[in-house]
């Protein structure tokens, strides 16, 4: 079992910028991958970025150029640099951790962050 736990959300302008991190209580280099997710009111919960054990990432349309996703694996941690904010980016930011072990996959969630844009 691994625990995450979210933080750096709140509250900000449109064209301002949060990074929000994630602490798992295991080592991350033991996940196949590390994402973050987002649902806003009323929508589902969608992929925002996501990076591999082996770096590569990937990113949602709406957020290329704009987030960055990175890990430390001395640090087990995974951040999410998110610039030029825009009011559509406003969800509940979720840190997502994804293993596969024999076949069996496993995913695992932190409680959320709030992110908020102001227009």
């Amino acid at each position: 079992q691994v625990q995450l736990v979210e933080s750096g959300g709140g509250l900000v302008q449109a064209g301002g910028s949060l990074r929000l991190s994630c602490a798992a209580s295991a080592s991350i280099s033991s996940l196949n991958s590390m994402g973050w997710y987002r649902q806003a009111p009323g929508k589902q919960r969608e992929l925002v970025a996501r990076i591999t054990i082996g770096g590569t990432t990937t990113y949602a349309d709406s957020v290329k150029g704009r987030f960055t996703i990175s890990r430390d694996n001395a640090k087990n941690t995974v951040d999410l640099q998110m610039n030029s904010l825009k009011p559509e980016d406003t969800a509940v930011y979720y840190c997502n951790g994804f293993r596969v072990v024999s076949a069996f996959e496993y995913s695992y969630w932190g409680q959320g962050t709030q992110v908020t844009v102001s227009s």
